[in-house]
């Protein structure tokens, strides 16, 4: 399903002239469309100005779910997107032109009930109301986690909550649990509605959650644009990574979320731009899953994840 492609002559290394690199030369002024999620998983594309090279602006594009995101990517209405790795496996799986080209962030994701109910693991949700986001990351991961303690879907009652929604929901007292992304867990622990079920990364899949994305045609005709964009987004993701301070900062102004709550989220959110053999396995076995379930039909076509860009940025 996936493979990892030869380094091609130049990648990278500065070698090859394309039409970005003629472009900033002639001083005709470059725009990058960048999708982005509202979620602090997706904040480094908020840092990528202050790492954008002259000549090059990055218009960041929100959205409000992955699939949105996805979507897109795939009619070319932004040139690169962030979004889970299950938009990007259902999108592929059906055939459409996305393809995986870095990583964005890792873990995220959290089972919260009900504070002070007898929900405490994973086993406590038979017969419970919960809040899933249907063919996002999350459920996947919920499922296999169900599955490893003799559950299925058949032994709770699933209920169709968004992930901004799903806080809201549980204070309400519409679901007993959420299977939740940040910072919605952040928010419910800070604010004494939520209590911390698990972190669902126990599985073969690891903690793979939110990929870099773009279109096919991107890669085959504009790989200097590829190149570009994966600098400034390492370069700001690694930035953010180290500074936690200012990612929480940053997330305070784009999310509207109080600090305390994202303070909570924070250490829950692993920010990085590396495509590396761990993750092509857990996206393989990611894909499995989703194929076992009955969400896609067959796997993705080889290719669908194409590491040769990170790999170069990895060997400079």
């Amino acid at each position: 399903m996936i493979r990892r492609r030869t380094l091609l002559a130049g990648l990278g290394a500065g070698l090859v002239v394309g039409p970005l690199s003629r472009a900033r030369a002639q001083g005709a002024p470059v725009t990058i469309r960048m999708g982005s999620l509202k979620l602090i998983h997706s904040i480094a594309p908020s840092f990528y100005e202050r790492f954008t090279p002259a000549g090059v602006t990055v218009e960041v594009v929100p959205f409000e779910s992955p699939t949105e995101c996805k979507n897109a990517v795939v009619t070319k209405s932004v040139d690169f997107g962030t979004f889970g790795i299950a938009a990007a496996t259902l999108g592929a799986a059906a055939g459409e032109p996305v393809v995986v080209i870095a990583s964005t962030c890792n873990r995220g994701m959290a089972v919260i009930a009900k504070k002070d109910s007898e929900i405490r693991t994973i086993k406590d949700l038979r017969g419970k109301r919960v809040a899933i986001w249907p063919g996002s990351t999350q459920e996947v991961f919920v499922l296999e986690r169900m599955r490893m303690d003799g559950l299925s879907v058949k032994d709770i009652t699933p209920v169709r909550v968004s992930f901004s929604e799903m806080h809201i929901a549980l204070a309400r007292g519409d679901v007993d649990a959420y299977v939740g992304a940040e910072p919605g867990p952040g928010v419910s622990l800070a604010s004494g509605v939520g209590q911390l079920v698990e972190y669902p990364y126990g599985t073969e899949m690891g903690a793979l959650n939110m990929v870099f994305g773009a279109h096919r045609d991107t890669l085959a005709e504009r790989p200097d644009l590829v190149r570009t964009m994966l600098e400034i987004h390492r370069k700001a993701t690694d930035f953010a990574a180290r500074d936690r301070d200012a990612m929480i900062a940053m997330a305070v102004a784009k999310l509207g979320q109080k600090r305390e709550a994202l303070e909570l989220s924070a250490p829950n959110v692993e920010l990085t731009w590396r495509l590396g053999p761990d993750e092509v396995r857990q996206a393989q076995a990611y894909a499995q899953h989703m194929l076992t379930l009955k969400q896609i039909k067959r796997l993705p076509e080889p290719g669908f994840i194409d590491t040769r860009f990170v790999d170069a940025m990895g060997r400079a």
